[in-house]
């Protein structure tokens, strides 16, 4: 029993050092928080974002699809018709708006945007001989060497892990 007492006594005397009170302050003072936490209750029910749920989008964000797309119809997709900016490769449509500064009007792989950039891509090339006409058939690149395929495959990765894949490419009269 004695003992207890000492043990108490002695506890007593270590709150009373100034850090040890401080801590012993600190850890009051968070615990009171956890169990009755501060935060402010709205005094009626907010009608929109900017009253309370700033979580909550103005408008809801454009929602892409995953659709065929011709070539005729992607070529729209360039930066100036369309604000978007999509191109394919190896008959996957990539929805590259985020890099407009690349892909866009006066980007340097803006002759890419709305377009099959397959073969372009396939020989690190970005003259305008790269691309195939809108109005022809898809480019079947059945005369790329195994580097080059392997090179177009690169892209096709890169892509793929950086922008959304939004369609797939098909023949003009295949919608």
């Amino acid at each position: 029993m004695i003992s207890l007492i000492m043990r108490n006594e002695e506890l007593v005397e270590s709150i009373k050092l100034p850090v040890n009170g401080a801590l012993l302050f600190a850890i009051a003072f968070l615990l009171y928080r956890i169990v009755w936490p501060a935060i402010p209750q709205p005094k009626e029910v907010p009608k929109s974002y900017k009253d309370g749920y700033s979580w909550m989008p103005d408008k809801h964000p454009q929602v892409a699809l995953f659709r065929q797309y011709t070539p005729m119809e992607l070529k729209k997709y360039n930066g100036v018709e369309d604000k978007r900016i999509l191109l394919a490769i190896n008959g996957k449509v990539f929805d590259v708006t985020a890099g407009a500064g690349f892909y866009g009007p006066d980007g340097p792989y803006g002759n890419f945007a709305g377009r099959d950039a397959s073969r372009g891509m396939a020989k690190q090339s970005f003259d305008a001989d790269m691309l195939s006409p809108v109005e022809g058939p898809i480019d079947p690149l059945k005369d790329l060497t195994s580097e080059e395929w392997s090179n177009m495959r690169g892209w096709e990765e890169h892509f793929t892990n950086k922008y959304i894949v939004c369609g797939e490419l098909v023949e003009n009269d295949a919608i």
